[in-house]
């Protein structure tokens, strides 16, 4: 597979036309038809269903859709390493969750940028799994994750920011009236907890005796998209505090406290960019 054939097939795959896609990558229908006819059978899959009007992705086109785009990804971003020049340049992926410590990255980015201001950052937001896995793939040059987690592959420093967990609770809910809550407060309530096993257990550690994972009533990734689901009333929310507020929900301590730190990490042995080792060296610095 050629990345020139892969990128004619993401095109057909976003246009959903073929006329279309030929028309914006330059290139004559019959081309591109026939670019997409060896590419199937190469796979020796069918990669998209035909109609009069449009074509769709199958589920094979649908695994090689993604395949693809981190193919594509990963070829554009060794290109802009190898791209040299008299100042430091080039590009630094970073993963994240939503976390309080964005805000000590946010000031060793701001601070590295002024320095080198012709280094571009790209950010993704994610939980730890996701991060890790995309570090695995090389789509990511350093990940910024919540504990616990397994950090075993990695080289790492740890931020100086301790992330509080707190109650998310919909104002309705007879759990608003109290100023904080403890574990016993959770009896027999519903809980919409991150879907990571070991942030789940940290949470049941803290519960103690009235944890119980016939409560869990959803479980998901992004705080936004469970804060609906309590707004709603499905349950109580146990997340990290952040800097944001909820329409209808209230945030309301944990006692005892529950916290968490937070780890910057990097593959080990691995050679980075120009631009990427520069800015572990000016993470450390600022750490210090």
């Amino acid at each position: 597979m050629e990345l020139r054939v892969l990128n004619y097939f993401l095109m057909v795959a976003r246009e959903e036309n073929i006329t279309k896609a030929a028309q914006l990558l330059h290139v004559t229908q019959p081309t591109l038809s026939r670019q997409i006819a060896q590419l199937e059978e190469e796979l020796g899959v069918k990669l998209f269903q035909r109609s009069n009007h449009s074509i769709i992705l199958t589920d094979d086109g649908m695994l090689l859709k993604r395949r693809a785009q981190e193919l594509v990804s990963l070829a554009e971003k060794t290109k802009r390493e190898f791209s040299h020049d008299e100042q430091i340049s080039g590009v630094v992926s970073i993963g994240s969750g939503e976390l309080k410590s964005m805000e000590f990255l946010s000031d060793v980015i701001v601070s590295f940028r002024q320095k080198y201001p012709k280094v571009h950052f790209e950010i993704y937001s994610g939980n730890s799994d996701n991060i890790k896995e995309r570090i695995e793939r090389g789509l990511l040059d350093i990940g910024l994750l919540l504990e616990p987690v397994d950090i075993g592959k990695y080289d790492f420093m740890r931020t100086n920011v301790r992330e509080e967990w707190y109650a998310l609770v919909s104002e309705a809910s007879p759990l608003a009236k109290k100023e904080v809550l403890a574990p016993k407060d959770f009896y027999d309530v519903p809980l919409i907890l991150t879907h990571r096993e070991l942030v789940q257990n940290h949470i049941y550690n803290w519960l103690g005796e009235y944890a119980n994972e016939e409560n869990i009533a959803a479980s998901g990734n992004l705080l936004y998209n469970m804060a609906i689901l309590a707004k709603h009333g499905l349950g109580a929310i146990i997340a990290i505090r952040l800097d944001c507020e909820y329409n209808g929900l209230k945030y309301i301590p944990l006692s005892p406290k529950l916290e968490s730190e937070t780890v910057l990490v990097w593959k080990k042995t691995q050679t980075f960019s120009q631009a990427t080792e520069a800015f572990i060296k000016h993470a450390r610095e600022m750490l210090k």
